[in-house]
């Protein structure tokens, strides 16, 4: 994955197709061919209006030619009848003790899991900015974005569903057990930043996955360009202060009583690294 919005098409249909599947998320391919309309052909019956240009659907055909070259260039997945975003990193396993699990890209489907893990570590007052990530991606709108205008990324750590066996995944029905996610805002001046949060469900730590995660993340910011990555925490989130200590992160201030969690004061960490 190159740098942060720097996926361009010479072709307009293409790169209409693609912005589309990205604002919407996961979507059938009958509505993306709806949605990519083209000047009608010469000879066509104007519009009613009689001052518009006539549009049409791509004969299906040529569509799904547009498309093949997409999902072949790594940019989109075709599922079932649906397309959504694609990312090449791939799906990594490890085994722990006894438990099994891996790190791989989030998908579209995995919206919902992402948010369910993300609010029960925001419960234990441990992940603040996460809370505004689960909500934002509660929205609608694409879970992953790579554009020139913003640029998001999540990988996840997967534990296999019981009906697996405990130990292989059917895909789709893994559990989520952690995330991390790294945002780079959408202003010029700052886009060689991105801001990154991480956390995992308690009944599945200490065994890795937090620390795979953030290694995954900051590969991923290192191939993309980023210059700095940061993360603030509460200063009560030892556990995250010290992962993120153990893998180069820097203090760089602390904000006095900036979080108000239940009925306490707590200070801010702001914690950053260069990939």
């Amino acid at each position: 994955m190159g740098a942060p919005g720097d996926i361009e098409f010479d072709d307009d249909v293409q790169r209409r197709i693609y912005r589309h599947v990205e604002r919407s998320g996961t979507t059938t391919v009958d509505d993306v061919r709806d949605e990519i309309r083209v000047p009608a052909p010469a000879g066509s019956k104007p519009a009613r209006s009689g001052t518009t240009e006539p549009r049409v659907r791509l004969p299906p055909e040529e569509f799904h030619d547009h498309v093949d070259a997409m999902v072949e260039a790594g940019h989109l997945v075709e599922r079932d009848g649906t397309l959504h975003l694609a990312f090449d990193e791939g799906t990594e396993e490890y085994t722990e003790g006894d438990l099994t699990y891996r790190i791989r890209p989030a998908r579209e489907s995995d919206r919902r899991g992402i948010a369910a893990a993300i609010r029960e570590v925001a419960e234990e007052g441990t992940s603040i900015a996460g809370e505004r990530v689960a909500a934002e991606i509660d929205e609608q709108g694409a879970l992953l974005r790579h554009n020139d205008r913003k640029s998001r990324m999540f990988f996840v750590g997967e534990v296999a569903s019981d009906e697996d066996g405990g130990d292989e995944w059917s895909d789709g029905e893994g559990e989520i057990a952690g995330w991390v996610h790294v945002d780079a805002p959408e202003l010029d001046k700052l886009r060689h930043t991105g801001e990154l949060t991480v956390g995992v469900r308690e009944r599945y730590r200490e065994h890795g996955i937090g620390s795979r995660l953030l290694e995954r993340a900051i590969d991923w910011a290192d191939e993309a360009n980023y210059r700095k990555v940061y993360q603030s925490v509460p200063a009560t989130n030892e556990t995250a202060i010290d992962l993120l200590q153990d893998h180069g992160w820097e203090t760089e201030a602390v904000r006095e009583d900036h979080y108000l969690v239940g009925e306490e004061f707590v200070d801010e960490v702001m914690m950053a690294r260069e990939p």
